[in-house]
């Protein structure tokens, strides 16, 4: 009979935070796989538990994904923790889950921490759609384009960022739309947590100004204003004529989108719909 492959969100800063339920769970355990298991030692040293360690991370998932595989599938119970947060969210994770589905082996989340929630939840920008897209890119120009893409989003765009990046990916931000609110998260749930709201520029020049930049941060940036012109214009008649006067299809959608401040994604949605 097969084991359990158990999915355990751990804290992002503040142990505390750590449910009763991954507690038992941890203890219970046959084998813990973490990202480094002198971070995760620390943790479990702090809550009394003594279960074997095995490193998982991104150079060596591949390998160890089979050895974790063999043992659930003889039986055992394996637990996968990140260093902070829930697994698999710009973490390793992704390739023992599939095979373990695979496989038929039972894999089961046991909800924890989570930085993308945690500053969602606190930033009074919009919950009902959201879209996270991990860290922005380093190259400028490739950032440039991911932000570009997403532009237009109905949602509240929500990524990761490094300290040494952060006023960087800012300031590109701010060449997209000067005026969109935007939320920073930094250090959440630690001793320095904080929230900096503003334009992405203004936020920027704040931290521009600090004599150091540290921490994790989490950048939140407001939906795109919907056009009240869109709302009221007849989208579909638009790409119509356009159509009918010899735009190709492709530009028909582009040229309304860009007409009414849309995603050509959103046009293609109203069009087709």
């Amino acid at each position: 009979m097969p084991g359990t492959l158990f999915i355990i969100g751990t804290p992002i800063g503040n142990l505390e935070d750590l449910s009763f339920r991954a507690v038992r769970v941890l203890k219970e355990v046959d084998r813990i796989a973490c990202e480094d298991t002198r971070h995760t030692r620390r943790l479990l040293e702090h809550y009394g538990i003594d279960r074997p360690l095995v490193s998982y991370h991104e150079h060596n998932e591949r390998e160890r994904t089979a050895d974790l595989l063999a043992e659930l599938e003889a039986g055992r119970t394996v637990a996968l923790v990140s260093d902070a947060g829930t697994p698999l969210i710009a973490d390793p994770g992704y390739r023992i889950v599939h095979a373990a589905r695979e496989r038929g082996i039972t894999v089961t989340p046991i909800p924890g921490p989570s930085a993308i929630m945690a500053a969602l939840s606190a930033s009074g920008l919009a919950t009902d759609a959201f879209l996270f897209i991990g860290f922005l890119p380093a190259k400028s120009a490739a950032r440039r384009r991911v932000l570009e893409e997403w532009r237009d989003l109905q949602a509240t765009l929500v990524c990761y960022e490094a300290p040494h990046r952060v006023v960087e990916s800012l300031r590109a931000i701010a060449e997209m739309d000067a005026a969109r609110r935007v939320v920073v998260a930094r250090e959440l749930t630690k001793v320095h947590e904080e929230f900096l709201e503003g334009t992405a520029g203004e936020i920027a020049n704040v931290l521009e100004a600090r004599p150091a930049v540290k921490g994790e941060f989490t950048i939140l940036v407001a939906r795109a204003e919907r056009s009240e012109a869109a709302d009221e214009a007849n989208i579909e008649a638009e790409v119509a004529a356009l159509m009918a006067a010899g735009t190709p299809r492709m530009d028909a959608l582009k040229a309304v989108a860009r007409k009414f401040g849309m995603s050509k994604r959103e046009v293609y949605k109203r069009v087709e719909g």
